[in-house]
């Protein structure tokens, strides 16, 4: 079963406090996935600073918000990872429209899809009315993996060899904070360089189309594989927008809809604290058009 937002007035209370002083960015949308809280490989501390200087009508959370697999295996839960969670309440209790779409690593949540916690609503599935008219499906994308492993030995390798990509970009990250440096993922660096990486990529990306062209939407909305994306592409005569969060362990992006209609994936600049535009796209404009910064589509 598919939930829908539709279109109407909010009437959101002021934020009730900011951890420190900056300028507040507005959105009529947001979609955040792969926070991973509960990894020490989570970037919390940039995503509460994002949160706490941002407001948005909706706030759609696209899975893998929590990391359940990686809490069994080691307990992690530091005070920033904590603060994420008590802002997203807070931002439900203040007029925040929040809708949580639970993904792999937070699976257990899926039993509770069509129920209501604390101002939060959980489904497996959610299509967005956007402010041009435009309908926006959005899911994590962990139901199309068997489309994209190649076989379960070689993704059980590509577990591993991710697992140590993320030490080497915790490595790095702790030398560049020591001499001043802001953080930049030597993961996804490495990752958009390797071959059989960008081979799932695109496998990925056509099962998530060839899905979307058959729900009849504008636009696709996802996470799962840590990959960042804002696309337009052609199915069987249709343009659908391809947009993927990307994540708060290498990349720290996400989605917005601006309060004009703009569709942005969005990027988390340690150095300004404010979420810079890596792409654009218009659906306001008689015709959908895509604004691209000059910087690579895929962000690392």
């Amino acid at each position: 079963m598919i939930s829908h937002s539709k279109k109407k007035h909010q009437h959101r209370q002021p934020l009730a406090h900011l951890t420190q002083q900056g300028k507040i960015q507005q959105f009529h949308a947001l979609w955040i996935s792969d926070v991973h809280l509960g990894s020490i490989d989570c970037k919390a501390e940039f995503l509460l600073y994002f949160l706490n200087h941002s407001q948005s009508n909706y706030l759609y959370l696209v899975g893998d918000i929590v990391d359940i697999w990686a809490l069994k295996k080691r307990f992690y839960w530091p005070n920033s990872h904590n603060n994420v969670i008590k802002k997203i309440l807070e931002l439900a209790s203040n007029g925040t429209q929040v809708i949580y779409i639970p993904g792999n690593h937070d699976e257990a949540f899926k039993a509770y899809a069509n129920s209501h916690f604390r101002g939060i609503t959980l489904a497996k599935q959610h299509i967005h009315e956007s402010i041009s008219g435009k309908r926006f499906l959005m899911l994590h994308g962990d139901q199309f993996d068997s489309q994209v492993c190649v076989s379960r030995a070689y993704a059980k390798l590509g577990d591993h060899l991710y697992d140590v990509l993320l030490w080497l970009n915790r490595q790095l990250h702790r030398v560049r904070s020591r001499l001043g440096y802001s953080y930049w993922s030597l993961a996804s660096y490495i990752k958009l360089r390797v071959n059989k990486a960008q081979q799932a990529v695109n496998q990925y990306r056509d099962a998530v189309l060839r899905y979307c062209a058959k729900q009849q939407v504008d636009m696709v909305i996802c996470g799962h594989i840590h990959q960042p994306e804002l696309s337009q592409h052609t199915i069987n005569d249709s343009i659908i927008t391809y947009a993927n969060d990307g994540d708060w362990v290498e990349n720290c992006t996400l989605i917005a809809e601006t309060e004009i209609g703009d569709v942005q994936l969005l990027k988390w600049d340690q150095q300004t604290l404010q979420a810079t535009a890596v792409n654009t796209i218009d659906f306001c404009s008689s015709e959908a058009k895509s604004i691209i910064t000059p910087q690579t589509q895929h962000v690392a």
